[in-house]
């Protein structure tokens, strides 16, 4: 990967610098690269832009009263002055290198390099393509707002700051990617964020050296967290501007990544991948209620397969009451293998669920109901009991907020499976053991993943089994170190 170590000055001869963009950029190459020639006052005028990311309104516009200086202005020795005046917009800032040049053009800017002088204006027009904000798919809620982050981090950062009309709260942007030169924005509030913190997260993206991110928000993870094959989220994803701005008054930092929809919020705990903004839509007591279903969904994801498989395994451990539970007849296959051909069996449907049109995805439903339910169990491939806790469980996989959550307790439900299989009551003790002791050693920007769990603080986790009310929450969580403790004056 080359690295550009010394910036090209603006010369004051245009010839030179459109030599620099067919030479560098390809200019007359790349067709929506271009370059219109003005002479205004005796002076030569190239403005440089890409199409396709610019406004084109905006540009005739500005280009109306640049061109009309000639007819109304005489005095040449304040040409630059002028020309700055005339143009028509919001931004407009001074520019010194051909390098920077280049990275404002291809960012969708249009840039006027003059006769004679050694900087440039560079004037923000930019019109991304995209989608308008609308409520996102996997954050679906019953009441509340309808808008979502879109693929535009102007756009993103102006839902942020609807809801947050701070004086100090921070946008502070860098590029990602020596190629690409992707946009990111780290935000936080400055007397309520942890400096350390946001210092902490500023010096790992510096450090990210990659030709582009493409993948946008994901491969920015990966460089900050460095997971590696653990496969429990380290950071929390969010499509809702409401979720990020209660976040960002909390003590977070959220960065925002031009081209996703999604948002990055850090640091975070087990317990922030568990939480849906349905609950706080609700009055406290609906939201307690819709929590500790939601909790209960999750453990059954995880431990209710494993469970079963035991008790059939061990028929013994069951109490006389529930003695009933456990298949009555025998097939040929093993029940382990019938729930993994049903788990994976599930998990087929929900990738072709993805990828299946929305024209088709009928059709699609009715023939998994008809292959995998009763069909399946009438040729003997699967008893009806690893149908239903398959099932059940897939359930509680779905109604985890967190999509990365869910996929990573699956897997840990296919290892405690596999351990129940091979050591029965053992396997699920150790297996259930050495669980949470991975949980408890994880660490995500040096904060403990099952806080506030491990390490244990009461009123905290209170305010997790519990949807206390906004007037009873007076204290930002003590995890994110804010500077700010208290959320309202006394």
């Amino acid at each position: 990967m080359t690295t550009k170590t010394d910036k090209k000055p603006i010369s004051g001869n245009l010839a030179e610098n459109e030599r620099y963009f067919k030479e560098n950029v390809g200019l007359n190459i790349s067709f929506d690269l271009g370059i219109r020639k003005l002479y205004i006052l005796d002076y030569q005028v190239n403005m440089y832009f890409l199409n396709g990311l610019c406004d084109t309104g905006y540009i005739t516009e500005i280009l109306k009263n640049v061109t009309s200086i000639s007819d109304n202005e005489v005095d040449h020795t304040k040409f630059k002055e002028i020309l700055e005046n005339r143009i028509v917009n919001q931004s407009v800032q001074k520019i010194k290198t051909l390098d920077e040049v280049v990275d404002q053009v291809l960012s969708g800017l249009i840039v006027f390099l003059m006769e004679g002088s050694d900087f440039g204006y560079v004037v923000d027009v930019r019109s991304y393509p995209g989608r308008q904000p609308a409520e996102p798919d996997t954050e679906k809620i019953v009441r509340g707002a309808r808008d979502g982050f879109v693929e535009n981090i102007i756009v993103n950062t102006g839902l942020i700051r609807r809801r947050i009309r701070d004086e100090r709260l921070r946008y502070e942007m860098m590029r990602i990617g020596e190629r690409s030169k992707t946009d990111l924005c780290i935000a936080y509030i400055e007397d309520v964020a942890d400096p350390g913190l946001v210092k902490t997260i500023k010096k790992e993206l510096e450090t990210i050296k990659i030709d582009g991110i493409t993948m946008a928000d994901k491969t920015i993870e990966e460089f900050l967290v460095r997971q590696g094959f653990n496969p429990y989220p380290l950071v929390r994803y969010t499509e809702r501007p409401d979720v990020a701005a209660n976040h960002l008054l909390e003590g977070h930092v959220i960065l925002i990544v031009d081209t996703s929809p999604s948002v990055i919020i850090t640091p975070t705990t087990l317990f922030h991948h568990v939480q849906h903004a349905e609950e706080y839509r609700q009055a406290p007591a609906v939201g307690t209620f819709l929590r500790w279903v939601r909790f209960l969904g999750i453990i059954s994801s995880v431990f209710l397969l494993p469970l079963w498989f035991l008790f059939v395994l061990e028929p013994s451990l069951l109490p006389n009451e529930i003695a009933f539970i456990g298949p009555t007849d025998q097939k040929n296959i093993p029940i382990v293998v019938q729930i993994f051909l049903a788990d994976f069996g599930l998990e087929f449907l929900r990738m072709a669920a993805i990828h299946t049109p929305t024209s088709l995805s009928t059709a699609m439903g009715l023939i998994a109901a008809a292959l995998i339910g009763q069909i399946a169990i009438d040729v003997g491939l699967f008893v009806p009991e690893v149908i239903l806790y398959v099932a059940v469980a897939g359930i509680g996989t779905f109604a985890t907020p967190s999509y990365e959550l869910s996929v990573a307790n699956k897997m840990s439900r296919l290892i405690l499976l596999v351990a129940v299989a091979l050591f029965k009551l053992e396997g699920f003790v150790i297996g259930c053991t050495l669980f949470v002791l991975l949980l408890a050693s994880i660490r995500s920007l040096n904060t403990p993943y099952l806080w506030p769990f491990l390490p244990f603080n009461a009123k905290a986790l209170w305010q997790i089994i519990i949807r206390t009310s906004v007037p009873g929450a007076k204290l930002r969580p003590s995890i994110v170190h804010p500077q700010n403790v208290k959320k309202q004056s006394n």
